[in-house]
């Protein structure tokens, strides 16, 4: 019966999946976006919130949306608050903007309110179905190339350098070698068609650098018998406070950055599941975009930031997962992380990273699909593919993409391969640039 259930409810023959790949889809991802426990309270901290309460806001807001999407719009994706929309709302709209955490949560709500009138309204649908197939296979890539740049800072392969802005990081550092030995680790599982191959390479990695000392190792309780709850700072939201203070720039990039954020992840992991029909709609888009409105709302109300699906769910796609059942099962694994919060600190990012750097070598194979020798398609492909990790934004990417498409067809007489979606995207985004050049 339960078996029944569970084929009716995802649709596991359809995608060729099963019930333990799915589990093994969803821990896979939840171990590579754990992670985010941590940093967004962090961030929402230096905002001036509680911190105890932003943890619980965080895990709270990540269980609701993310089984709202494996329920309802059946997606293997998470959905949490994001972290460069965080890092936004922690150090411009509380920092230098002068405004208060109440008056940008009201902020990060209207946003929510826009998007979810684009959605009703299916003008998200109709900028996405506007997308040409060469800028989604670019987006796949770039999101790729951003993966594996994430993975590799977070082990310290690549550090931050004041004159060159990145460079090779210091190698004989042991948690930047066992990261190293965990991407051919990993590699080797995947090679070798070792199911859980990603899993077995955290939880190896794991336990390598705690008995090395390199990590801490479990001591003391760590079973909190009741959940926190974000008591402090639920419902603070102040709408008119965003509306009064005239927050039309700022909620203008929020709406852009999560727009292009969101939806090129949703179409970047897409296409590695296989979602993506040859006419280039995707099933149940409609119902993810949803979703991703509703959660912006309620992350505000909740006392989060703008959420977003998560672009490290590309691990648990990569391992297999392809219904929403992946999702629940990174739903109920946040949801223990309320009673077991100091066990998840127990992974740390140079266990993950290799999986980052996996995947994002995954990803680079949809760049064989993009038609490089028509250079009217390289150059925008080319600066979406290098503009999401150079700039560490999936949105601004996005926009590079989109503008260098439509001026570049523009310049060249090429008019008929214009509509009026593109063109509109594309100023969009050049209003959304020279907005943030000015502050």
């Amino acid at each position: 019966m339960i078996n029944a259930l569970t084929e009716r409810l995802f649709l596991l023959s359809e995608r060729k999946t099963t019930v333990r790949r799915e589990i093994l889809a969803g821990l896979t991802s939840f171990m590579a976006m754990c992670y985010l426990i941590f940093v967004i309270p962090g961030m929402l901290a230096d905002a001036g919130m509680p911190r105890d309460s932003a943890v619980a806001a965080t895990i709270w807001i990540t269980i609701i949306a993310t089984l709202i999407m494996g329920l309802w719009a059946r997606f293997p994706v998470a959905v949490a608050p994001g972290l460069g929309i965080t890092a936004f709302f922690a150090y411009y709209i509380c920092g230098p903007a002068g405004y208060d955490w109440e008056t940008g949560l009201g902020a990060v709500f209207v946003s929510g309110v826009v998007f979810l009138v684009l959605t009703v309204t299916r003008v998200r649908q109709m900028i996405i179905d506007a997308v040409p197939m060469d800028l989604k296979y670019a987006i796949v890539v770039g999101i790729g190339a951003f993966i594996a740049f994430i993975g590799m800072k977070n082990c310290g392969i690549v550090t931050a350098n004041a004159s060159t802005f990145v460079t090779l990081g210091d190698l004989a550092t042991p948690q930047t070698l066992l990261a190293i030995g965990g991407v051919f680790l990993t590699a080797a599982l995947i090679a070798l068609h070792v199911p859980g191959g990603m899993v077995i390479s955290i939880v190896a990695i794991s336990c390598v650098g705690m008995a090395l000392g390199f990590s801490p190792m479990p001591e003391g309780a760590f079973f909190t018998p009741r959940p926190p709850m974000p008591v402090e700072i639920f419902g603070r939201l102040d709408i008119m406070g965003a509306l009064g203070h005239g927050l039309v720039s700022i909620i203008f990039t929020l709406t852009m950055v999560d727009l292009f954020d969101n939806m090129g992840v949703l179409i970047g992991l897409s296409q590695k599941a296989g979602f993506i029909r040859k006419d280039g709609h995707i099933d149940n888009l409609d119902r993810a975009l949803v979703t991703d409105s509703i959660a912006t709302m309620a992350s505000a109300v909740v006392g989060a930031t703008t959420a977003t699906s998560y672009l490290e769910c590309a691990a648990g796609v990569a391992e297999g997962g392809r219904t929403g059942l992946t999702a629940v099962t990174i739903a109920a694994l946040f949801f223990l992380t309320l009673f077991f919060a100091p066990l998840v600190a127990l992974v740390p990012s140079y266990a993950t990273a290799p999986t980052l750097i996996i995947v994002g070598a995954m990803m680079m194979q949809e760049v064989l699909r993009i038609r490089f020798q028509h250079f009217t398609v390289a150059l925008p492909a080319f600066l979406t593919i290098v503009g999401m990790p150079l700039t560490f934004n999936i949105a601004t990417g996005f926009g590079f993409g989109f503008i260098s498409w439509v001026g570049i067809r523009a310049l060249t007489g090429r008019f008929r391969e214009l509509n009026p979606v593109l063109v509109a995207i594309a100023i969009c985004f050049a209003i959304n640039f020279a907005l943030r050049a000015h502050g």
